[in-house]
């Protein structure tokens, strides 16, 4: 379905409001302006690529920009909306928790606000992507940001560049490749992979509509979450390569499975807010209302991965039909990322290994442990060497730790593990790795029974006994944690929070 909206247009000789470049990526356009009249909230999609309409004052309209440069005069002529196959609108219901800037908070909480920030701090920026009104001067996304600081020379590049050369190390330093690719390591990572199993030819992709889209993906990772970021993707990728490169796998896999994989990889946890689920929930936020408190932030991750597809035409010229069912197998693979169904995957996972049933050639079979691995690859923190594990365990720690001081700020019930008064990074990565990462990566083991299998297990058992003996004093609170920390994952209400797999995916 395509809808036409005629907007008047702009006179050119007149400078442009400062409105109406309000939103990164969007054109902002308030009804009380002159130039327009109020719109009709039942004519506006919610979705991203699409016209939004902001429901709680109803006096502004966001146009979001898609494709190359056109002058302002032409498109405020003629603005073509193309309604999301398969999408529901995300209808934003007005309650006192939108208002809340995630992102901004967990820096204000820290350095204190005035008065006079106060009315900002109220502002809601309700777009699908927590983070659009950022870098508002930029009218067309998908454009790297030029940043004169910082600019890399050569032996930058180098350092980079034969870093990738070790890129199925398992000791790979995700932290030092980001600072050598200038903070581009998702971007850099992912087209590396892509190229080398030769996908960008095999499955003829445009690299301009490829290299936009993986900006995009990049762009749309929250850099200010301390752990759910961009280089939380790119390491999450770089684990799934690793998995692509066991025997049982690499044997068995078709272009088209690793192509999936690594894209489920680089989108998994796209646009996360850097707050979990139970919280989305008692906030009563539109994405807990919009997929009914189920897997929310993992349908989120898919559908903003699906909007960019869309957005970019990465897969315009294959099929419809071929493009539809690589959404849905992107969407399998991401909701497979939530915690809260981790037994539901594990059982049946052990199920197949006791009775030998798993046979690779069954295309159902090869997307289910793909599934796995993901779940390993987003997870697999505790099974890293000490030094970049302990890096993931503080960060991981410390987002719940922001959570919870929102929490306290908003007097809001604070969510468990999340309050940094009676939890630490030792108790809270202790019971993570006891009720979560141990049993799944013990059932990966019995299927891919490999050298980087025993090196995961045996980095784990080292990093919890390095917890334990940071934290001799908190055995008491430790104790209390873990069985709170099983609880949660069973009951599913901690989709996103268990430390590493943070599965907030």
């Amino acid at each position: 379905m395509e809808v036409c909206y005629q907007l008047p247009v702009l006179p050119l000789d007149r400078p442009v409001p400062k409105h109406v470049l309000s939103r990164r990526g969007a054109i902002s356009f308030s009804s009380s302006s002159s130039l327009f009249g109020a719109p009709d909230p039942r004519q506006l999609s919610q979705r991203r690529g699409a016209i939004s309409y902001d429901s709680s004052d109803q006096t502004a309209l966001y146009i979001r920009m898609l494709g190359a440069c056109v002058v302002f005069k032409q498109l405020f002529a003629n603005v073509r909306v193309r309604s999301q196959v398969g999408f529901e609108p995300e209808r934003r219901s007005s309650h006192p928790y939108l208002c809340i800037d995630f992102r901004t908070l967990h820096t204000r909480l820290s350095c204190g606000s005035s008065p006079a920030d106060s009315g900002t701090e109220k502002r809601v920026h309700r777009l699908l992507s927590f983070q659009r009104y950022l870098h508002s001067s930029r009218l067309l996304r998908g454009i790297p940001q030029q940043i004169p600081l910082h600019i890399l020379d050569e032996d930058y590049s180098g350092q980079a560049r034969c870093m990738l050369e070790k890129v199925g190390n398992w000791n790979f330093d995700i932290f030092l490749f980001d600072k050598l690719t200038n903070g581009n390591s998702l971007i850099t990572l992912t087209l590396h992979l892509l190229n080398q199993y030769g996908l960008v030819d095999l499955f003829q992709l445009d690299m301009v509509k490829l290299w936009r889209f993986l900006v995009l993906v990049q762009e749309d990772y929250h850099n200010d979450n301390p752990y759910h970021n961009s280089v939380h993707a790119a390491d999450v990728t770089q684990a799934m390569y690793c998995y692509l490169q066991e025997p049982m796998l690499s044997k068995s896999l078709t272009s088209y499975d690793i192509l999936l994989g690594l894209l489920a990889a680089a989108t998994h946890d796209l646009d996360h807010p850097g707050v979990n689920q139970p919280f989305l929930i008692k906030t009563d936020h539109y994405l807990a209302t919009l997929y009914r408190n189920t897997s929310v932030l993992e349908n989120h991750h898919w559908k903003s991965a699906v909007g960019l597809l869309r957005e970019t035409g990465l897969f315009s010229h294959l099929p419809p039909e071929d493009s539809m069912n690589m959404e849905r197998e992107l969407g399998s693979l991401i909701l497979a990322t939530d915690i809260s169904r981790q037994n539901d995957y594990l059982s049946r996972f052990r199920t197949h290994l006791d009775q030998e049933s798993l046979c690779l050639s069954n295309a159902s079979h090869r997307h289910f442990v793909l599934q796995m691995a993901l779940k390993c690859a987003d997870i697999c923190n505790p099974c890293r060497p000490w030094e970049l594990s302990k890096q993931w365990s503080e960060k991981v720690t410390e987002e719940f730790f922001e959570q919870g001081d929102i929490e306290k700020k908003h007097k809001l019930q604070v969510s468990p593990l999340c309050d940094r008064e009676t939890n630490t990074v030792g108790n809270i990565q202790i019971g993570f790795m006891t009720y979560v990462a141990e049993p799944l990566f013990g059932e990966w083991a019995r299927f891919s029974d490999t050298r980087l299998s025993q090196t995961m297990l045996g980095h784990m058992g080292l990093n919890k006994a390095s917890w334990g003996g940071l934290q001799p004093e908190q055995t008491a609170v430790s104790e209390e944690t873990e069985p709170s920390a099983a609880g949660a994952d069973a009951g599913g209400s901690r989709s996103k929070e268990i430390p590493q797999g943070s599965r907030e995916s």
